[in-house]
């Protein structure tokens, strides 16, 4: 099916260029009406993420509306005003409508305790906004750490040093419609400097961890019976994303070891060995049809 996105976005034609099927108008296929999804885009090279949580929603066979949401408490810095002014709408712009998925991505600000990033308000205020105004809400990477935070009171550790590569997790719950068609162990993106642990999600009884890693911890934790989902890696990386995370902190000096798993035969030279792509597709196409659709026969009680 194809997406329905803001008119002009700059991803539409590198998606068109992969023969993904994108609109700027509600013209629905046959008549279906598109489910409304909303992406809290707090990364720093916005465009990019665009691209890549497109790709992934773009492979479901449902039909989508994306709407992209912008703090007012917070300036990008690495994203034109245009850019944001075009194609982004503010929050307290949105909060009278409904949708049925909402997306709250990564940031990098895991230095800084949550009460110390400066839109934290606002975003305090958007997390209690997804549970009466969205069937279902994905928090990636930090946005899942503090949403568990906020939520459960879940606190972040500091990591010894970066968490960096491609890590095999393992499924817990491998009847759950999250994990359907999925292999005994699939590979995750990770990229960061904090984590949750098992110990302090364990002690709150809302809180299932579905999936993990002996090597990258925790890496999907499900509650309210999968209206909220909180993945700490990134299944929806592109294959050259990690290369220039690397490339960019070598170019710093910035201490960082080559990321885990990644690069065929540990030569960066090599390029990628791209391991994720399949599970991340179908984590993000499940996710939609299981979680998110409302005519789903697994659909969320209201």
């Amino acid at each position: 099916m194809p997406l329905i996105l803001p008119k002009g976005l700059p991803a539409i034609e590198q998606l068109r260029r992969e023969n993904i099927l994108t609109g700027d108008t509600c013209a629905a296929p046959c008549g279906l009406s598109p489910l409304r999804i909303a992406i809290l885009n707090l990364m720093p090279m916005k465009e990019a993420t665009e691209t890549d949580l497109l790709r992934v929603l773009s492979l479901s066979p449902l039909f989508l509306e994306i709407h992209l949401m912008k703090l007012r408490s917070h300036t990008p810095r690495h994203t034109s005003a245009e850019h944001m002014q075009a194609f982004y709408r503010y929050f307290d712009d949105m909060r009278a409508e409904r949708f049925d998925g909402i997306i709250i991505t990564g940031a990098p600000v895991e230095h800084l305790d949550f009460e110390q990033v400066d839109y934290w308000p606002e975003l305090e205020e958007i997390f209690r906004w997804c549970r009466t105004n969205a069937t279902a809400t994905m928090y990636i990477c930090w946005a899942a750490q503090a949403g568990l935070y906020y939520h459960y009171g879940v606190p972040k550790h500091p990591l010894p040093r970066k968490m960096f590569g491609i890590f095999p997790q393992t499924p817990l719950r491998p009847g759950l419609p999250l994990f359907r068609g999925f292999d005994d162990t699939f590979s995750m993106p990770h990229s960061r400097h904090t984590e949750v642990r098992r110990e302090d999600i364990e002690r709150v009884p809302a809180l299932n961890i579905v999936a993990e890693s002996p090597l990258s911890g925790v890496s999907v934790v499900m509650a309210r019976g999968g209206r909220e989902i909180f993945i700490t890696g990134h299944s929806e990386y592109a294959p050259g994303t990690l290369d220039t995370e690397y490339r960019r902190d070598l170019g710093k000096g910035l201490p960082i070891q080559m990321p885990y798993n990644y690069y065929a035969d540990d030569n960066m030279e090599h390029g990628p060995q791209v391991t994720w792509r399949a599970h991340g597709n179908l984590l993000f196409s499940n996710w939609l049809h299981y979680y998110v659709n409302p005519q789903s026969p697994y659909a969320l009680e209201h």
